[in-house]
């Protein structure tokens, strides 16, 4: 039988989860700051981003996001290891995304991954140290999409 402090973890992370997913959804980079900590390292480059920084993807995400014209990042079926005040996962991600091609014609495909994260709680609560995304599989990926654009300097 799980603990209250176990289904209170459990509960905070999945609500955790979902803001990440909210902020990415919404273009709302800057609320990545409540999600991840100060030092996190965030990797995408298996599935084609980059891997830095929270700052470094907080610049990159706008860029490579741009060429999206809606998507939605729908998380589910966490396995969730805690340990005290850490903690780590494998969480599978559905990533149904549009690309709008040079005349404006909008093409939709799928992308399926798992994010594997490294968490710890925070005085503010459990945020990610370190997420690593894994590819899973992709669908009717367009031909035309290009390149990832890397991490712009700062400013």
């Amino acid at each position: 039988m799980m603990s209250l402090q176990e289904m209170s973890d459990r509960l905070e992370i999945q609500d955790l989860f979902a803001r990440y997913t909210y902020a990415i959804d919404d273009r709302d980079y800057d609320a990545l700051d409540d999600v991840f900590t100060p030092d996190a390292v965030i990797d995408y480059s298996e599935t084609g981003g980059e891997k830095g920084g929270v700052a470094e993807i907080k610049r990159w995400l706008p860029v490579a996001m741009a060429k999206f014209p809606k998507f939605q990042h729908m998380v589910a079926t966490t396995q969730l290891k805690l340990s005290g005040d850490t903690a780590r996962s494998r969480t599978i991600l559905f990533n149904p995304m549009t690309h709008a091609d040079a005349e404006g014609h909008e093409r939709v495909f799928f992308i399926g991954l798992w994010y594997r994260d490294e968490l710890v709680r925070t005085p503010d609560g459990w945020r990610i140290a370190s997420r690593y995304e894994e590819m899973g599989y992709a669908y009717n990926v367009p031909a035309d999409m290009g390149p990832v654009p890397p991490i712009p300097p700062a400013a």
